[in-house]
């Protein structure tokens, strides 16, 4: 018996150590490096680090460019959640309570252009909204009207970027959400109806408390893969201009580190930008992890 055991223990730790070795080499000690090199001014070339602090850390609140950046941020959050988050949950409210045809059909239609490149979609977007050449560019000087250069204004620029982004995550939320909506049991449905409860009123009053912890859920879902994703049309079509404002703190974080060479105030934002992503972690596992367990 105490052979087994001890056969089972050996196998255990030979399948898990592989992964075991993966992670920490391509997650904790990088993890850990990243904050050892944020209280250090160094260049990732010089052979010398010198030690400033938390100066890499207030700076980021202090510097002009860092607080830029981090209300371009907060400006992507919003423009994200409105267009990946509040819109696709309207629609797909819309398509169960509403619509009683196709239904399976808005599934598809929505979710196709995730399953495209990113880089292409930035590719194909620019071309289109080009302010020369563009088609749209081209429709709108037959009616005497010419497209703004939309790349060098700040906020047209977050705009348009969001648009790119929305058209890669919309999809793959819309139909998130609508999975919720469909798990709330039909009799609750049926015994609306056979009251005679209008269905607005059945949605608000029912239908959103009950899917409260996948909406939430997405809602976090929404801000993290936003903001990661919204870095590839950045890196292809603005680079974070004009003068930093199309760039958002992944961005930043990619240019002060591979680009001008700052590795410690990189690795700050790197580090803050961690801690920000573990509090929405622990908000996912308290409101939608813990609220299923109570149901369970």
């Amino acid at each position: 018996m105490n052979s087994s055991r001890s056969k089972n223990k050996l196998l255990t730790i030979a399948y898990l150590s592989p992964t075991v070795v993966i992670l920490l080499v391509f997650m904790v000690i990088p993890i850990f490096y990243t904050l050892y090199l944020s209280f250090f001014d160094w260049n990732l070339i010089s052979p010398i680090k010198n030690f400033v602090g938390l100066e890499n850390y207030t700076s980021i609140f202090t510097d002009s460019v860092n607080r830029k950046v981090l209300l371009n941020t907060i400006i992507y959050i919003l423009l994200l959640l409105i267009l990946n988050f509040i819109i696709p949950y309207f629609i797909s409210v819309i398509v169960k309570f509403f619509i009683n045809k196709m239904k399976n059909s808005y599934k598809i239609i929505f979710f196709i252009p995730s399953l495209f490149s990113l880089v292409v979609g930035a590719m194909l977007f620019s071309w289109i909204m080009n302010p020369i050449s563009g088609p749209v560019a081209f429709l709108m000087r037959h009616f005497g009207v010419a497209l703004p250069n939309w790349t060098n204004s700040s906020a047209m620029a977050i705009v348009m970027l969001c648009l790119i982004t929305n058209w890669k995550v919309f999809g793959y939320n819309f139909v998130l959400l609508l999975t919720g909506l469909g798990s709330i049991p039909q009799n609750i449905i049926d015994a609306t109806k056979i009251d005679s409860i209008p269905r607005w009123k059945m949605v608000r009053d029912i239908v959103l408390p009950l899917n409260k912890s996948i909406a939430f859920y997405v809602l976090i879902l929404t801000i993290v893969q936003g903001l990661q994703y919204v870095f590839t049309p950045i890196s292809v079509i603005t680079q974070g201009g004009p003068y930093y404002g199309s760039s958002n703190i992944f961005y930043h974080t990619y240019l002060n580190a591979f680009v001008l060479y700052k590795t410690g105030n990189a690795s700050a934002l790197a580090v803050i930008t961690f801690l920000v992503f573990l509090i929405l972690l622990y908000l996912e596992m308290k409101f939608v992890e813990g609220r299923m367990r109570n149901c369970e």
